[in-house]
């Protein structure tokens, strides 16, 4: 059986790109920002006027990750995952951030007007958890908090032992 592959998916700014390199850096597996992989390999495929940003090409990006996702051992970092097939993870984690908080950073990215009230109603209305579990088997799917350094290393110390566990179970 391949190594365990991890998705840290949510709103943007709350912490995936942080937790996910600092899991990698601890647990040995390797990591993809999605983000960045799209735009190595240009996979796009339009501009969004409104949100002043590119428009991902799915299919593409699949097809792009599915001999490193086949091997095993992968965590992707995406603020959505109800497009990647559900064979490809053994565990989901939604990161949570208080609307107050997540303004904050989200603003100090220069996000602003539609495209910051649409990401804090995202997360008001956890678009992003509720697409999770309607793409994966409920019991994979895990929210974790993502506000304080203590939040982090929390999160990073449970997926850590969770990660130790299914190598014990699967190897």
């Amino acid at each position: 059986l391949p190594l365990a592959a991890v998705c840290s998916a949510g709103t943007p700014g709350v912490g995936k790109t942080t937790l996910g390199k600092e899991l990698a850096s601890r647990s040995g597996l390797s990591y993809v920002n999605v983000g960045d992989l799209a735009k190595e390999g240009e996979l796009y495929e339009g501009f969004d006027e409104e949100y002043n940003c590119p428009i991902l090409d799915e299919d593409r990006v699949v097809d792009e990750l599915e001999a490193r996702m086949s091997e095993g051992g992968v965590i992707v970092d995406y603020h959505g995952c109800d497009f990647f097939p559900e064979r490809w993870f053994h565990i989901v984690f939604v990161l949570r951030t208080d609307n107050s908080c997540l303004y904050d950073r989200l603003h100090s990215r220069g996000y602003t007007g539609k495209k910051l009230q649409d990401n804090i109603q995202c997360e008001i209305f956890q678009t992003l958890y509720e697409e999770a579990v309607l793409s994966y088997k409920k019991e994979i799917v895990h929210q974790l908090p993502s506000n304080t350094p203590e939040d982090l290393e929390r999160n990073l110390d449970q997926i850590m032992q969770w990660i130790e566990q299914w190598m014990k179970d699967n190897n």
